[in-house]
């Protein structure tokens, strides 16, 4: 007999997943030295399709962490002009 719904851990869609793990490297400061990584070494990294990274990343321009140019990738926003708490 299968558990009922109500007992079953929650787990974490992917993207959020992986959004939690980027938060945490940008706030320890990981990328203050190098470059944010391109959606397609996230894709390897996280091993998720590149839809999923996409989502990856919307949740953390909506978090205020990074900013993404057309053509040029993402970036992160320095920690001074962060909001006070990254997650969401």
């Amino acid at each position: 007999m299968s558990e009922s719904p109500e007992k079953r851990p929650r787990r974490l869609p992917p993207y959020r997943v992986a959004a939690d793990v980027l938060s945490r490297e940008i706030e320890e400061g990981l990328y203050d030295e190098r470059p944010f990584p391109s959606e397609a070494e996230l894709c390897t990294r996280f091993e998720m399709a590149r839809m999923t990274i996409r989502r990856t990343l919307e949740l953390l321009r909506e978090r205020g962490l990074i900013t993404t140019r057309w053509g040029k990738g993402s970036a992160v926003v320095p920690a001074d002009q962060r909001p006070a708490s990254g997650r969401g």
